[in-house]
């Protein structure tokens, strides 16, 4: 199925299968660079959410314990179905992968020490660190829209970056010193925003 334009009505889930069946097609595409695949299924395809939702769902299930493509399929199948919606986004996201990688685990076992397999796992790495930063630029298109400016969420990602890619400190920290003034920030801009939209005629 050919991407959907950006500005086409948004669709949602129709039933709690096609959730599961649609988290299902999604995981099992996603060996390695996951992010890339979700952003292209959801957005462009399904059009589940915008670009802009994407961005701020996908920050939210960043920021959780857990694997981020986990949470964000727990968040979708509750918005729409509840409970029920959130374990089959659940169901979905896991079954099918773990059964790929208990036999993976089970063939893997015998040459996980060859050189060749140990080359082939660094170029994976090397793959999905290709594919994240690749939708990274993709969807910063949509902080455009974002109230902290986008000046300043870059300057936030490069102190992140910096943060734990650089000096090496734990993510859980980086995460509270960053996080805790982006919100001070986009707070401050919304009640200024909401101020001049009070005192325009």
């Amino acid at each position: 199925m050919p991407p959907m334009p950006e500005n086409a009505p948004l669709n949602q889930p129709r039933s709690k299968t096609d959730l599961f069946v649609s988290f299902t097609v999604l995981a099992l595409q996603g060996f390695g660079g996951v992010l890339a695949v979700v952003q292209r299924e959801l957005v462009e395809k399904k059009r589940w959410m915008t670009r802009e939702q994407f961005v701020e769902d996908w920050a939210v299930a960043q920021i959780m314990p857990g694997p981020n493509v986990v949470n964000l399929s727990l968040m979708i199948g509750g918005r729409y179905f509840g409970l029920p919606g959130a374990l089959a986004g659940l169901a979905g996201m896991l079954a099918a992968p773990m059964v790929v990688v208990l036999l993976l685990a089970v063939a893997f076992g015998g040459v996980s020490d060859a050189p060749w397999a140990q080359g082939a796992l660094r170029g994976m790495g090397a793959v999905s660190a290709g594919l994240i930063a690749a939708v990274g630029l993709k969807l910063i298109s949509a902080l455009r829209s974002n109230p902290m400016g986008m000046p300043v969420c870059i300057a936030l990602a490069a102190a992140s970056f910096a943060g734990v890619g650089l000096l090496r400190w734990p993510l859980a920290y980086v995460l509270l010193g960053t996080g805790l003034l982006a919100c001070g920030w986009a707070y401050w801009q919304l009640a200024q925003q909401a101020s001049r939209a009070a005192d325009a005629p």
